[in-house]
């Protein structure tokens, strides 16, 4: 488990996406499709839906929109079917990088992120070249000043497998395996406990600390990466200081 706090690099990522509105729901409404594509438009019952709409909601998108997409998605309307693919590489530094996406072309996608990476000094990877350094898990951070006793207390109250806890910028992580995410989350809301994020997540063993004009590539890369239209989710072990964003 990388021992620094996310918590800088989650802010920059969340103030970025906010900046692009629209495709964020572009993403939203694929997720929504693909999940209820593949596990049913009840979200009751299709985990991986409701974690999409809620995100959709979050994100303001309206219920209008939240129902069309799974009505497409699952045949009520007609619609665009969107595929799966993960694309693996390297960033400069030797950062590892995952990128996720959901594509109606796959030659335009793998186009484009092979772009990405050759344009910032990286490069594309073969299946599972750098996919064995991370672990899928749920991840609900609180941000500096939360109340770490009380997290902690509730945590493991929920069933969550770990807390970690940051000390230099007092930021607090809820660790869980993938399947227990929607009970765990529900439980932490249930305690008064709302996170500023929760996602299951791909999160890297190890960190690699990358710094100066190294950083700014890698900062720059994983940038254009999730500003793709068919890339949802950026996946990287970098450790970056704001520095990289200057």
């Amino acid at each position: 488990m990388a021992g620094h706090s996310k918590w800088a690099n989650i802010q920059h990522r969340k103030g970025a996406q906010d900046a692009k509105r629209g495709k964020i729901f572009t993403k939203l409404i694929r997720e929504i499709s693909v999940a209820a594509r593949t596990g049913g438009g009840d979200p009751a019952n299709n985990p991986r839906l409701r974690t999409a709409m809620d995100k959709a909601l979050a994100a303001n998108m309206t219920k209008d929109v939240i129902e069309r997409a799974v009505k497409k998605a699952t045949g009520e309307l007609e619609g665009v079917s969107y595929e799966e693919i993960r694309y693996e590489g390297y960033a400069p530094g030797g950062v590892a990088v995952i990128v996720d996406c959901l594509t109606d072309n796959k030659v335009r996608t793998v186009a484009d992120v092979r772009h990405a990476f050759g344009k910032f000094g990286g490069n594309l990877g073969t299946d599972g070249s750098v996919a064995f350094m991370f672990n899928k898990l749920g991840v609900l951070s609180y941000p500096p000043g939360a109340d770490e006793d009380a997290i902690t207390e509730a945590a493991i109250e929920a069933g969550a497998d770990d807390i970690v806890a940051y000390p230099e910028d007092g930021s607090v992580d809820v660790l869980t395996a993938p399947e227990n995410f929607e009970a765990v989350r529900d439980a932490m809301l249930a305690a008064g406990h709302e996170p500023a994020e929760a996602a299951v997540t791909w999160r890297a063993d190890n960190d690699v600390a990358v710094e100066g004009e190294t950083a700014q590539q890698v900062a720059k890369l994983l940038d254009w990466l999730e500003d793709l239209d068919d890339v949802q989710n950026v996946y990287s072990n970098a450790q970056l200081g704001e520095d990289a964003y200057a």
